[in-house]
């Protein structure tokens, strides 16, 4: 295993090969559902954020739409449609329902997050 995975305490949540590009999984991460997303741009790169929508009151991020709003990567979710920027968590229509972000990166085709 990756020496830096293993000092950053990463967790692999699933095989990158399990999300199909451009869409999300639920994870569990130290006891809390973790969306997960595959975007692939040319290149792959994963993003972790919490799954729960305060605006809906429902754990359905993961299921949201990927795309962009200018430069930022977002999903939107799939009730309300609310934008959550992938980098930061934070909800673009209303900020006070932001949700956490996670580290998240592709080792040995895995899919690692860490907090």
């Amino acid at each position: 295993m990756n020496r830096d995975l293993q000092i950053a305490n990463w967790t692999a949540v699933c095989a990158l090969a399990d999300i199909v590009p451009n869409t999300g999984v639920c994870a569990l991460f130290n006891g809390e559902q973790v969306a997960v997303f595959h975007v692939d741009d040319g290149a792959s790169h994963v993003y972790a954020i919490g799954n729960y929508d305060a605006n809906s009151g429902a754990s359905v991020i993961s299921r949201g739409l990927v795309g962009n709003l200018g430069e930022r990567i977002v999903v939107a979710s799939p009730i309300y449609k609310h934008h959550f920027d992938l980098r930061t968590g934070e909800c673009i229509e209303a900020p006070e329902h932001s949700v956490g972000s996670f580290h998240a990166r592709i080792a040995e085709g895995k899919v690692w997050v860490g907090a």
